[in-house]
């Protein structure tokens, strides 16, 4: 496999004095500006986009193998720590029977689910959702996308053998990013061809999920646990759902008992699919959804003197940079704020960020300062992440990006 991909002998890419920190402390990337590139002269001349370098400390000590791009700011993706790694079938073998393992122990009984996370599955730009039958691929760099068939059949061998045949692949490397990497955007199946809106069961709700023209890979995933968490408070409740693009939320709290549901996004195709999934659930009578600006909506509910027992906030990234942070800032302290004052005294709020660039402690002091300006206290119930499928690899900091609380309004 490594032989006819790539030149059998690697080159030594070597890092400037001091430089580094990131490796050492665990990541998996190393930088354009992080590279010698005196001392790695005649490397960076033989070697190719997509092939293994191993990199090296200013010093001459091993720190690991990976994918080169001279295309990408992040020169390097590592695949292994381990000097003289053989990357072959064996080895990307070995990284898919972990993944699933990992999968099958801390979410036993899921049939749908993220099976292959990036990095923190250490098969670098690398993304596989498993929705019911169907696999969506979305690979974002260069190296991985040369062995993204073999990996995807590996797997389907893999899940198999575990009782879940795969029926179908569907790939989603449709993302800007991969401009970034000097690749093009594609969409399309891997295989023979299939029916790409496909229905998942999630916490008791049934879903259909369009694979093929949805956003990301169709569903968000991530969220399934904190969705559950709205059990509990749902009941009998009037519920008010913020970006609810397909409806998950809403259609969660609408199967927990909510007296009613209003669920609001601003895209017209999310709100058409949010409205199936209720028909789907027999949900249409308690759920309703509304296509409108979040940002224009809440004044307007406020105005109206509408007050909701819970309200839920799970909008999309508002930064997706650290130069942008500050007026993410911004968006966040105000759907929050509004969301407060929709709350009766006793209620409960959700609100989540998808944002790595929006860190925990910032989260946390942009809600206590709406809170402040809204004149309420919060009592937290729960502090929720991503769902073990999206784990969070402690030494990869971009693995860690999402954040939900469940709080109640006095």
């Amino acid at each position: 496999m490594e032989n006819d991909r790539m030149p059998s002998g690697r080159v030594t890419i070597a890092l400037k004095r001091g430089e580094g920190r990131i490796l050492r402390a665990g990541g998996l990337w190393v930088y354009d500006n992080e590279i010698d590139q005196e001392l790695s002269k005649e490397a960076l001349l033989a070697v190719q986009d997509g092939c293994l370098v191993d990199v090296h400390s200013h010093t001459g000590y091993f720190m690991g193998t990976g994918f080169y791009n001279g295309a990408s700011k992040i020169r390097i993706r590592l695949l292994t720590r381990e000097k003289d790694q053989t990357i072959d079938q064996d080895f990307f073998a070995a990284r898919v029977n972990d993944a699933v393992s990992y999968r099958l122990a801390v979410m036993p009984g899921e049939t749908s689910f993220r099976v292959i996370f990036g990095e923190a599955d250490f098969l670098p730009g690398l993304t596989v959702d498993k929705y019911a039958d169907v696999l969506v691929v979305e690979s974002l760099a260069l190296g991985i996308d040369r062995f993204k068939e073999e990996i995807i059949e590996e797997l389907k061998r893999v899940l198999a053998e575990h009782g879940m045949p795969i029926r179908g692949v569907y790939e989603r490397s449709d993302a800007k990013v991969r401009t970034l990497e000097g690749m093009e955007r594609i969409k399309g199946f891997l295989g023979d061809p299939f029916e790409t809106t496909v229905e998942i069961v999630e916490n008791g709700v049934h879903y259909l999920v369009d694979v093929a023209d949805g956003q990301k890979t169709g569903f968000f995933l991530d969220q399934k646990y904190n969705r559950r968490a709205i059990h509990a408070v749902a009941k009998d409740a009037k519920v008010l759902d913020c970006f609810t693009h397909t409806g998950s939320f809403a259609l969660n709290a609408g199967i927990a008992g909510a007296k009613s549901v209003l669920g609001v996004d601003a895209s017209a195709d999310a709100v058409a699919m949010a409205r199936k999934n209720a028909e789907l659930n027999g949900l249409e009578d308690r759920v309703s959804f509304e296509t409108a600006d979040v940002f224009e909506l809440l004044p307007q509910l406020i105005r109206e003197g509408e007050q909701y027992d819970l309200v839920i906030l799970d909008p999309p990234a508002f930064t997706k940079s650290r130069a942008s942070v500050k007026k993410a800032v911004k968006g966040y302290k105000e759907i929050n704020l509004r969301g407060m004052q929709l709350v009766k005294r006793g209620g409960f709020l959700a609100t989540c960020s998808c944002s790595h660039f929006m860190e925990p402690g910032l989260f946390a002091d942009t809600i206590a300062a709406a809170a402040k300006d809204a004149g309420r206290t919060l009592r937290q119930v729960e502090f929720r992440t991503q769902a073990p499928d999206h784990p969070i690899l402690w030494a990869e900091s971009d693995s860690y990006y999402l954040k939900f609380y469940l709080f109640q309004v006095l």
